[in-house]
């Protein structure tokens, strides 16, 4: 009874828990005091293109649905000015032609709503697939793996990995991804616009908001090893739950209830503890943001209201105001959608790791 393991060959609990510490568990402790590996985008590169390359098409699909709904969305700026100078600041109010600017925005909205709609029903469809199929992939490669990798590993840890690292591969070819490209599209088209109207004030904006943006990639990589490291301690702590509850009797034998309670309890602590360290960290991200939002709406309340009545009419001072918003929003939203891409690499990164262990045909021993 010393040698049998309660979750389907793992070393066994009496192993690592009674008398010493097996060979898995030994590597196991090893493997945790290493220093903490970063994610390596050269390494996950190949297994990104495998998956994109059958589904380019899709992609392609995607960006000229993303383009048409961006170009929609800079109708109701682009028709401010018109509202205003031509509609509303008139003496008397030209009211007959709200219609027919109405009737504009509206059919921009239907636009957007519909290649809103079809490119989440297809990209988030296409990124389930992509999820099973790299579920698939990864459990028939863990199923060669030779005798000795399962000593080293829980069965716990493993179904973890198979199951959880590959989810968030969908924000690669899902919705997190159109969103990323659709506020990079909107954001040089913007520019691009405002360059036309006012060098000066667009200039200074832009030299705060590429310097945030610097700020955020340094920032980053902060960030991702943290969630790689969530990834990490989610799947040991998981590993050790599935053993402790699929071997209740074993332990019941040794009457170690309280061992494994406090063995999950450190677990637990530390996955807390990462927790904790992402939030403050996202929410520090998320205060920059919001400083760097209000510094740019003084910049453009202060140097705009000097142009207007020296060309600019208010039509002009509040459309450019609205296209400003359409520039520094994607700037601002990166650090939210930066965040689900991460958490895509860091479990692709693990998937690459596991998807490298020699099957047990190859192993030379």
């Amino acid at each position: 009874m010393g040698h049998m393991g309660f979750g389907g060959g793992m070393g066994g609990w009496t192993e690592r828990g009674g008398g010493g510490m097996g060979l898995g568990a030994a590597r196991r402790d090893v493997l945790s005091k290493l220093p903490k590996k970063k994610t390596d985008l050269k390494r996950v590169w190949p297994l990104i293109w495998s998956i994109l390359k059958p589904r380019l098409w899709i992609m392609a699909l995607g960006l000229l649905l993303t383009a048409i709904g961006v170009l929609a969305k800079l109708v109701l700026p682009e028709i401010t000015k018109r509202l205003i100078d031509n509609v509303l600041n008139t003496r008397p109010p030209h009211l007959e032609r709200l219609p027919g600017i109405v009737l504009i925005v509206f059919g921009a909205t239907v636009i957007q709503a519909i290649t809103s709609y079809i490119l989440t029903q297809l990209l988030s469809i296409e990124g389930q697939r992509l999820i099973n199929e790299l579920r698939i992939r990864v459990q028939r490669h863990v199923g060669l793996l030779a005798v000795s990798y399962y000593d080293a590993n829980t069965t716990g840890t493993l179904v973890a990995r198979i199951m959880g690292d590959v989810e968030g591969v969908s924000n690669l070819i899902g919705t997190g991804m159109v969103q990323f490209v659709s506020s990079i599209l909107t954001a040089l088209l913007v520019l691009i616009y405002l360059l036309r109207k006012s060098v000066p004030v667009t200039l200074t904006v832009l030299v705060i908001v590429v310097s945030f943006a610097i700020f955020l990639q340094f920032a980053f990589k902060f960030v991702r090893p943290i969630y790689r490291e969530r990834r990490r301690i989610n799947a040991e702590v998981t590993g050790r739950l599935t053993e402790s509850l699929g071997g209740i009797r074993v332990i019941k034998g040794y009457h170690a209830e309280e061992r494994e309670a406090g063995v999950f309890a450190a677990g637990a602590n530390r996955l807390l503890k990462n927790v904790i360290k992402s939030l403050t960290t996202t929410s520090m991200l998320g205060s920059a943001s919001t400083t760097v939002t209000g510094l740019v709406s003084v910049i453009v309340i202060f140097m705009g209201g000097h142009l207007v009545g020296s060309g600019w009419t208010i039509g002009d001072y509040v459309q450019y105001t609205a296209y400003l918003t359409f520039m520094t929003a994607p700037v601002f939203q990166i650090v939210n959608i930066y965040t689900q891409l991460t958490d895509a690499l860091a479990g692709l990164d693990r998937t690459v790791e596991l998807l490298s262990e020699l099957e047990e045909n190859q192993v030379p021993e």
